[in-house]
């Protein structure tokens, strides 16, 4: 018979798992301490300056080409007409002349866009050279790029608004001949490139702001109504218009000049003769009176008193009174 004891039942124990040597070598801490190396600069060194973050705003391609170099001639030509961001400044203008300019410059093996990346800061000067130096370093890295940017900060969209209403509100002056016209109207198309006007809507809008002589005259020249002429056909009548009058403007200009100086000669002889005629009653004013004519004393013929012969007690007839009075009349006049 088994004991209490002995009825008892053994569980056996886990096994203990060992450390593998492997698995230890690839376990590694998930945030490692971070080491830091001193700084051994001075306090000098740190205060100084960083010499980073100067680079320019043009990104230049690299040139492979040997001995490339810009010749002076042509970066004087770009100096000459420098653009300074002022209000009147047209920088479609400024972008069309520096384009003329650089295509004058060929090099093999050198782009051209390479090219006007280079020169195109010395074509600045003023307000849009410390614009282009205050943009990101290495913002701008194609050509189209720089003139989008240069075009958006000089010719802002409320310009380009500013002169579209300008050429649809376009009027003839009153002392402005056809010429003038149509070459201040021109003006205003040229100054904004991307008005984006028709040519039909260009000739019509010039072609109502004129006067009615003008436009009769356009009739005229059209051989009837000017509107049912091609636009092409209208654009040339207009360019013809144009020339003739702007010789016979010349010749009006002369004549009204040389009748201007007619008149101004004749107001000096007007002013000239109002001098005189100023000098001569000055004149008149400043002679002296005559003096006073002296009244004739009576004197008597008979007796030589200073009465008349006819009170001369000394006769008492009038005889001879009428040639004595005849007497005394030559008498007077010879004396007078």
């Amino acid at each position: 018979m088994r004991t209490r004891s002995q009825a008892r039942i053994s569980v056996p124990e886990p096994p203990v798992r060992q450390p593998s040597v492997e698995s230890s070598n690839l376990e590694k801490p998930d945030n490692p301490p971070i080491v830091t190396m001193a700084d051994n600069r001075t306090m000098a060194q740190l205060l100084e300056a960083p010499t980073e973050g100067y680079e320019d705003a043009i990104v230049i391609p690299e040139i492979t080409a040997n001995n490339f170099e810009i010749k002076h001639g042509l970066l004087n030509l770009v100096q000459n007409k420098q653009f300074f961001g002022n209000d009147k400044e047209d920088p479609h203008a400024h972008i069309r002349y520096f384009n003329k300019i650089t295509s004058t410059m060929k090099i093999p093996n050198v782009p051209n866009t390479s090219v006007k990346l280079m020169l195109f800061p010395f074509s600045l000067e003023g307000a849009a050279r410390i614009w282009l130096e205050k943009e990101p370093p290495r913002s701008i890295e194609t050509w189209d790029d720089l003139v989008s940017k240069f075009i958006n900060k000089f010719f802002p969209p409320s310009k380009t608004t500013n002169l579209r209403n300008e050429i649809t509100r376009f009027q003839q002056k009153f002392d402005e001949t056809f010429y003038e016209a149509w070459d201040r109207f021109n003006d205003l198309l040229r100054g904004c490139p991307h008005h984006g006007f028709s040519e039909l809507h260009q000739l019509d809008t010039f072609y109502n702001s004129l006067n009615s002589i003008d436009q009769d005259s356009l009739n005229s020249a059209a051989g009837g109504n000017f509107l049912d002429k091609m636009p092409r056909e209208c654009l040339k009548i207009i360019e013809s218009k144009s020339k003739v009058r702007q010789s016979r403007n010349k010749a009006v200009v002369a004549k009204m000049s040389t009748s201007s100086s007619t008149q101004a000669v004749s107001s000096d002889v007007a002013e000239l003769k109002d001098m005189v005629r100023a000098l001569i009653l000055d004149r008149k004013n400043q002679t002296p009176a005559s003096a006073p004519v002296k009244a004739v004393e009576q004197s008597c013929v008979t007796c030589g008193g200073g009465h008349s012969y006819q009170n001369c007690p000394a006769t008492n007839s009038n005889i001879y009174h009428d040639n004595i009075q005849e007497y005394v009349s030559q008498a007077a006049a010879a004396k007078f």
